[in-house]
């Protein structure tokens, strides 16, 4: 007679340490700085073991995580995605800062992010050269897409619709030919990115990539800009180191991992 209750007990436990986990993420979510594990064990009630179990498996699931600097605990990657999905730019910006980084810090040229606002190409997001020489801050400067690397980017992938009138002529070499654009346009998708050389600047080179979102279609591009010279003989490794990045970050977008199977 006393099993029917202990079948009964076993779920009204599950049901509190639910509660209970939803309480930690909530509070975490809800705080302006990252929690410490003491805060969250405390504010909680629950033993610190316990506590230690809870907050692990919402790290797991990606409810939660820790930051690099003191280990306070903020909202997890599951926040971030359903994010991205529904405001692609703030939060892709969010996503991408860590790759962005990197790329900074192997290629030690700026570091791009841009996306399509209307008919427009605006960069979100911008990481400085380690050199002296440099480009400038282009944050929320709209540029031109036919002769930018990251507009390319959303030309080449159908983000944009083509031109078909003759383009602007910002350098010796802009291309205004909507054919030749298109001819460059091609030769960039079969190779997986885009290049401009001197086309918006005189001395200006870069190179982009696409980076794909939750359904496939391209939510932003990734690229590097440098003076003309000191990248002369790069692009291919630039492009390529890119591309890379660019499939671990768009593989974070859909939710998964290049690990399982998912480029």
């Amino acid at each position: 007679m006393t099993e029917p209750a202990v079948e009964a007990a076993a779920p009204a436990r599950g049901t509190q340490a639910l509660d209970r986990a939803a309480e930690l993420v909530a509070e975490v979510v809800h705080a302006d700085e990252p929690l410490t594990f003491s805060h969250l064990q405390e504010s909680s009630g629950l033993a610190k073991s316990t506590a230690s179990r809870m907050l692990s498996a919402l790290e797991r699931a990606g409810l939660l995580e820790r930051t690099d600097e003191g280990g306070g605990y903020v909202a997890g990657r599951l926040f971030w995605l359903y994010a991205a999905r529904h405001d692609p730019w703030e939060e892709v910006v969010r996503l991408a800062q860590p790759t962005m980084d990197l790329i900074g810090e192997e290629t030690r040229e700026t570091v791009h992010l841009s996306v399509v606002r209307g008919d427009r190409v605006t960069q979100v997001a911008q990481v400085d050269t380690t050199y002296l020489l440099g480009t400038r801050d282009w944050t929320e400067v709209d540029v031109p897409a036919h002769c930018s690397a990251l507009g390319k980017v959303f030309y080449a992938w159908g983000e944009l619709d083509l031109p078909t009138t003759r383009l602007d002529t910002y350098t010796d070499v802009t291309i205004t030919d909507p054919a030749v654009l298109l001819r460059d346009l091609r030769a960039a998708r079969d190779r997986g990115w885009t290049v401009t050389e001197d086309e918006l600047e005189v001395g200006l080179t870069g190179v982009a990539v696409p980076v794909h979102g939750a359904r496939g279609h391209v939510v932003a591009a990734l690229g590097v800009s440098g003076p003309s010279p000191r990248l002369e003989g790069r692009l291919e490794e630039l492009g390529r180191n890119l591309s890379d990045h660019a499939a671990q970050l768009s593989a974070l977008l859909r939710g998964t991992t290049q690990e399982e199977g998912v480029a």
